[in-house]
């Protein structure tokens, strides 16, 4: 069946990594090896059925080393030098930090007339060189003086605090829940929405559950609801870890209530826990639905609960993302700091107060403690 409108990307969520000459980037390069091409048996070594089947199997690990959206963000900005390099006359091979250094200062003060890009998309740009470099069997030293100077000088003159998205509050989440139907479709957004907010998850973490531990080879944890709530385990950014999401205080608003009555409801017993639904809304189908999905949700429940509603359309779509989610999180339960950590899955509580956008700052006041 073909997709249906609801899992169509928006302009809003097109990656920035090929918004520049996108058309031309897609152009393929005949001299370029094909990914995992730097897995490989040795020159000296003859190849058998089982030593190829070994060579990839080790490709395969070696693309799940990072994740799928940083392995298209990485071979975008290949794509992006190489084109680059081409149009200035020279070789993206073996690396010049001389050039690198030149395209650094391209992409922060482009001479064609583009947009310059952020700070931190420069810097994935040169950790998405690096990367693809050692896979061809290179070391980009990123210290080299060509490199590092140039990157310090573009963050000292054009670096900006990170743009945060708004948190969605209490208040917020029950709006934009109240707004979803009671057709099959609502029960999933519903369960979707409060799974993700109460859980502080990512969206990617909420479209990757399965029903039971390997489901499916694409399952990124997987769920186990019991009498006070529903144990996550998690394959997350940073490792496994659980996420325990309890029972809230009424079914109208509770995450785990709200999961049961969607998994009963669309019959889903067996591989991913989320998934789309038929054209006419009657019943669940096979495939898992696209994280994408959850950033449109967010910004469709958004708009129709009059979040923000004075603010013009454009400016309110551009405030939420699926972040908000985690940020409400953070910024809305009232306990101590580090089970909220535990829950987002921080390696440190200074990543978990860049979520709280209205926690008390001067909790502690060192002015008075230091006797002035």
């Amino acid at each position: 069946m073909s997709d249906t409108p609801e899992n169509q990307p928006s302009e809003h969520e097109k990656s920035s990594s090929a918004s520049l000459d996108t058309a031309n980037e897609q152009e393929l390069d005949e001299r370029e090896p094909a990914e995992g091409g730097a897995i490989a048996l040795p020159s000296n070594v003859v190849g058998s059925g089982a030593l190829d089947r070994l060579v990839e199997s080790a490709r395969d690990y070696a693309v799940a080393s990072t994740a799928e959206n940083t392995n298209k963000a990485y071979a975008a900005d290949w794509k992006h030098f190489v084109r680059w390099c081409r149009m200035k006359g020279t070789e993206p091979m073996p690396p010049s930090p001389e050039m690198i250094g030149l395209y650094l200062t391209d992409l922060a003060a482009p001479t064609n007339g583009s947009p310059a890009l952020s700070v931190s998309t420069i810097d994935r740009r040169l950790s998405g060189l690096a990367w693809n470099y050692a896979q061809r069997g290179f070391a980009l030293d990123r210290k080299d003086r060509h490199i590092a100077t140039v990157l310090a000088g573009i963050k000292r003159k054009h670096a900006r605090p990170p743009a945060q998205k708004e948190a969605i509050l209490p208040e917020d989440i029950l709006a934009m829940v109240a707004t979803l139907p009671y057709d099959l479709r609502g029960l999933r957004d519903r369960a979707i929405l409060l799974l993700g907010y109460a859980g502080g998850l990512r969206r990617s973490e909420i479209v990757s559950l399965d029903v039971s531990k390997d489901d499916t080879p694409d399952s990124g944890g997987w769920v186990e609801i019991i009498d006070d709530g529903a144990v996550l385990t998690l394959n997350a950014k940073t490792g496994w870890r659980e996420v325990e999401i309890g029972r809230g205080s009424s079914d109208k608003t509770c995450p785990v209530h709200a999961l049961e009555q969607w998994q009963h409801f669309a019959k889903i017993d067996f591989g991913p826990v989320f998934v789309r639904a038929s054209r006419d809304g009657k019943r669940a189908l096979e495939a898992r639905l696209s994280d994408k999905h959850v950033a449109r949700l967010i910004k469709t429940t958004v708009l129709k609960s009059g979040i923000r509603s004075e603010l013009p359309e454009k400016d309110r779509l551009a405030l939420f993302s699926g972040h908000s989610l985690r940020a409400g999180l953070a910024s809305s339960a009232e306990v101590d700091e580090r089970y909220v950590q535990k829950q987002l899955g921080h390696s440190s509580a200074e990543m978990t107060r860049r979520y709280q956008r209205r926690r008390d700052r001067f909790r502690v006041n060192l002015t008075k403690a230091a006797g002035l």
